[in-house]
């Protein structure tokens, strides 16, 4: 069987413009407090953004070729109005909250999005894992957040790097043609080995390891989910502003999947979420 090097064709792009945002990631954590939450609003304002300009309404496109939509001053507005209503939940009382995080999926089901019911769960979901990680930053400390992100980050190398070298069957090919069950089952696996890591060390309860696979898997639906909204909406990547990657929304749909489950589930069940100062 003949190799095919387009296959790694991105990787230089995608380890370097990685290379960048965890080197960011890792200081941002590791500091936390109001530059964290800075920092986690202004992505929040970007991704919802991004999502304007991929539902911006015009005519469907002629033919199958994906490609970027140009952002329009609604999508601007919007992408204020989120970081605008995140910033607000960080001096208002929690009780607040929820309705200030369904703002700007509303002002999204009014505007006359394509795929409006869809673009608006996603606004939501968006708004939600922004909360989601100040929240966890703030009340369960720095090792769930790094938990959180090494369980996103590995699953998501453990697939890229499954799915390219054994290949095999696609996961969903309707929706994300490049996903393979090789990779999703790769990712999972990651994603348990590094919550056993968390257990072995003594961070957090066995439980973990099973919290990690579900998160895994929620992060998958997420990147799914994005990648609908992209074939539906006949656009490649959510922006160009990260090499390798497309856009932030492009980039961080994994990991607003797996904040949207961290913070359901934390609504009826204690989790056995590291903890720590």
């Amino acid at each position: 069987m003949t190799a095919n090097p387009n296959r790694w064709s991105d990787l230089r792009p995608r380890m370097l413009s990685a290379l960048v945002m965890a080197s960011i990631a890792a200081l941002e954590i590791w500091a936390g407090g109001p530059t964290f939450s800075i920092l986690i609003v202004f992505l929040t304002g970007f991704m919802l953004w991004e999502l304007g300009a991929m539902t911006r309404p015009q005519a469907a496109p002629r033919d199958d070729r994906p490609r970027r939509r140009p952002p329009g001053r609604v999508s601007a507005s919007l992408g204020v109005l989120g970081a605008v209503c995140l910033a607000l939940t960080l001096i208002s009382p929690r009780e607040y909250a929820s309705a200030l995080l369904l703002v700007p999926a509303i002002a999204f089901a009014l505007t006359g999005r394509r795929d409006r019911r869809l673009a608006t769960l996603w606004a939501a979901a968006v708004m939600v894992a922004g909360f989601g990680l100040i929240a966890l930053r703030n009340d369960a400390g720095t090792p769930a957040i790094v938990w959180l992100v090494m369980v996103v980050v590995v699953s998501d190398v453990m697939g890229y790097f499954a799915g390219r070298i054994l290949g095999g069957p696609k996961f969903w090919p309707a929706i994300s043609p490049k996903k393979t069950w090789s990779g999703t089952v790769a990712g999972w696996m990651g994603a348990g080995v590094v919550g056993a890591a968390f257990w072995y060390l003594g961070y957090a309860p066995a439980g973990i390891i099973v919290l990690s696979a579900l998160v895994s898997f929620a992060g998958q639906m997420g990147d799914i989910a994005e990648s609908w909204i992209k074939r539906r909406t006949g656009v490649k990547d959510s922006s160009g502003l990260i090499p390798g990657h497309g856009g932030f929304l492009d980039r961080f749909d994994a990991m607003t999947g797996a904040v949207v489950l961290v913070m359901l589930l934390s609504l009826f069940v204690p989790l056995p979420l590291p903890m720590g100062g």
